[in-house]
């Protein structure tokens, strides 16, 4: 062993879903057989999806089916110092994804109740809250107590601009543009309090008649707390849909719609069911009583609805007028076109941050019925940050596709910590019960926001606390100071929150040495201008944004430099003094899924895996005072660079190195670092026999890796495989796995 340590060192991989987990099964055998040989322990914990829902019926379950609530554990780790934890993408469940995934462990034997829609008996109260705690963004709140540090790595910057990828051809005629509602929706409803001192708050709903229904209660607030609320007119979205299918017909574009309906997991599922139903007026005036009395909900998507409507006595006729609205409508974007799935079928088929950066990188077009790419309104309901994406289409529109070998770069630093603005908000929105007045009280019965709704009207509250507000504002000005690019805070004075981050921001940054830093506020659609226009000219700006500006920009920018947001590093430093250390986006996780399923090949790239590993090695070599986690870091720090330089991240099709080959070329690589370092001369001797044994077998392996790509693969299970069927589908090869557990 090597590095004695004087403190724990121990890193936590956490065990997720889809691709990412796949990934796991082959490159986590790697880094724990590295890891040991510098006295660092790898541990795993399990915050699947499947596994979180096990997690909450352990009565129910027998003891070898039981899983203890890993969610939960690490979140109480994130307030100890010696955190140090690898997130990779996990699920965030829309309600269909929930139930396949409840049903694929009902099929395997687990004792799991149903998915309770509209639950009426206690119990079904009860089943329904644990299931609540699960869907949506459920992980991400919990683990993120601290603020993000999202950039391109050096390196793969560099790549980028050695080896651009495609981007396809604007026109200056093109008629993609973005719908946004900019009245009687949450951004123009906002009202924002700071809280004086510490407090408990109350939300009510007080009808016409007088009847007060308390919706939240003992809401727990601290001394400089920001809190908002605000709603959306269901009749006003209602009037904006409905003019935005005519509009799409109108000007012969695809109609599209842009929500998140995984993270936002109450409010834009509702939304998105308000969008199915505008789309489809006469299906819903003929059969909605007979969809609604038999549960099927449009909040699912159409594509649950046909599935569900095809038992019902009415399933044919439904079906045809399904059919019809799809003729009389515009023509509709496309998840598959192959395969007949609309922009509607599945709430958590488009989401915003992924789709739109999608659809600017191929000429601001997405795919219609006939698969063939076409302009399109991207209908975005709320304009709290619709404008962001307009900017870019206008900027695109007026000077054509960004050059990825020449432009510049736009880093983030998010405000997240405590779950901070909408993000948190999932137990503080409500569907309007009746006509009446929503207010929000403190203590002492004070009203502090109070809103006038109709029935079904969306409301919602959110929190962002004093802490995490100044360690965003510290964080911001060390990126600043350490990279020389401007600090912009996308911050609209006339968005009743920002106004009141605005005053915040201005009175924690003369805390701080900001001399010869250029730090500004601008209006996320102005700030979007800005950047973009350095962008253009190959300078890089930070953006300072809010949470869910945050998931946006790390999506928009990296995708649009790198062609992708899976390269990214993406660093939390967890205000307790420990590490979160994120390893990218898992948007195109379902489609490598079934790839594998169908052919054996995982196009799933790790880069942002390594990544993450070698600043969790730098962070706990600080921490740990571990020299052999040092030498690993600055080891795979290099290994990664010549892994880049070398082009072996996964190819696109059957035949070259998938998922697994890359993995075993940054095993060779590092290994060749490790055996060649010269700060610990006793690691070096541990490896160099396996940096020989790699580069000696390098083409058996690689046949070994290759040979098994072409067949169908059995994995066991989608939301849970089975652990020896997917480490024996990616462990194929004999060679590598013997020369692993020879170190």
């Amino acid at each position: 062993m090597s590095g004695t340590a004087s403190r724990t060192a121990t890193i936590i991989y956490t065990h997720t879903d889809e691709a990412p987990l796949l990934a796991t099964y082959s490159f986590l055998p790697i880094v724990s057989a590295y890891a040991a040989k510098a006295g660092v322990e790898i541990e795993t914990r399990d915050i699947s999806l499947a596994g979180r829902i096990i997690s909450q019926f352990p009565e129910r379950l027998t003891a070898e089916q039981r899983l203890p609530d890993a969610l939960a554990e690490l979140g109480a780790l994130t307030g100890d110092p010696s955190a140090n934890i690898i997130k990779l993408p996990n699920i965030s469940a829309s309600v269909p994804q929930l139930k396949a995934a409840i049903a694929e462990l009902q099929a395997a034997g687990y004792d799991l109740p149903a998915y309770p829609e509209s639950p009426s008996t206690d119990e079904e109260k009860e089943i329904r809250a644990r299931y609540d705690k699960v869907k949506g963004s459920a992980v991400n709140p919990v683990l993120r107590q601290g603020n993000s540090d999202r950039r391109a790595p050096a390196s793969v910057k560099a790549y980028a601009k050695a080896h651009p990828h495609r981007m396809g051809a604007w026109s200056a005629d093109s008629k993609t543009n973005v719908a946004t509602m900019g009245h009687d929706d949450f951004y123009s409803n906002e009202q924002s309090v700071i809280i004086p001192t510490d407090d408990t708050l109350r939300i009510e709903h007080v009808a016409a008649d007088g009847t007060v229904t308390v919706l939240k209660d003992g809401l727990k607030v601290l001394a400089g707390e920001v809190v908002d609320g605000t709603f959306m007119s269901v009749a006003a979205l209602r009037r904006f849909l409905t003019e935005q299918i005519a509009r799409a017909k109108a000007d012969d574009v695809l109609f599209s719609v842009h929500l998140k309906a995984t993270m936002m997991k109450v409010s834009d599922p509702i939304i998105f069911g308000h969008v199915v139903q505008a789309f489809f007026p006469t299906l819903f005036e003929q059969y909605g009583d007979q969809l609604a009395a038999a549960g099927i909900s449009p909040n699912d998507g159409l594509g649950a609805l046909l599935s569900s409507a095809a038992k019902l006595p009415e399933g044919d006729a439904i079906t045809k007028a399904v059919t019809a609205g799809l003729a009389d409508g515009p023509k509709m974007a496309m998840v598959d076109s192959d395969r007949g799935i609309t922009n509607l079928h599945v709430p958590s088929d488009i989401i915003v941050d992924a789709s739109m950066p999608a659809m600017i990188r191929i000429g601001g077009h997405m795919w219609g019925p006939d698969g063939e790419e076409a302009d399109t309104l991207a209908v975005i309901p709320d304009s709290s940050y619709a404008r962001v994406y307009q900017a870019v289409i206008d900027d695109c529109r007026a000077n054509g596709a960004y050059d990825p070998a020449t432009i510049g770069s736009v880093p983030n630093v998010g405000l997240m910590a405590q779950a901070a603005e909408e993000y948190g908000s999932h137990d503080k929105t409500f569907e309007a019960p009746a006509a009446g007045t929503i207010h929000v009280v403190n203590s002492g019965g004070d009203e502090l926001i109070s809103h006038q709704v109709e029935p079904g009207d969306i409301w919602r509250a959110c929190q962002t606390k004093d802490t995490p507000i100044r360690d965003w504002v510290k964080l911001a000005v060390t990126r600043a100071r350490a990279t020389g690019a401007p600090a912009v805070f996308w911050l609209d004075e006339n968005r009743a929150h920002d106004a009141n981050l605005i005053a915040k921001v201005n009175a924690y940054l003369p805390e701080h040495d900001t001399e010869g830093l250029t730090i500004e506020i601008l209006p996320p659609a102005e700030a979007t201008t800005y950047s973009l226009e350095r962008l253009r000219k190959g300078e890089d700006t930070i953006s300072v944004t809010g949470n869910v500006l945050r998931d946006y920009n790390t999506d928009l920018f990296p995708i649009i430099e790198l062609g992708t947001s899976a390269k990214m590093l993406s660093v939390v430093p967890l205000m307790a003094g420990g590490g979160l250390f994120e390893t990218g986006a898992g948007g195109s996780a379902p489609k490598h899924v079934q790839q594998l399923i169908k052919e054996n090949y995982l196009r799933w790239d790790s880069l942002g895996e390594f990544f993450a590993l070698a600043a969790s090695f730098e962070h706990l070599a600080g921490y740990a005072n571990n020299a052999g986690a040092k030498a690993l870091a600055e080891t795979l720090d290099r290994a990664t660079g010549t892994f880049l330089n070398e082009d072996k991240s996964p190819t696109r099709r059957v035949g070259g190195i998938d998922n697994r080959g890359s993995h075993f070329y940054l095993a060779l690589y590092w290994a060749q670092e490790l055996a060649t370092q010269t700060d610990d001369p006793e690691l070096a001797k541990a490896f160099a026999p396996l940096a020989e044994t790699l580069a000696a077998n390098e083409e058996t392996i690689v046949a070994e890796l290759i040979g098994v790509q072409g067949s169908p693969a059995d994995i066991g299970g989608y939301y849970r495989p089975d652990d020896a069927k997917a480490s024996a589908v990616m462990r194929p090869s004999k060679s590598l796995n013997e020369a692993l557990a020879a170190l």
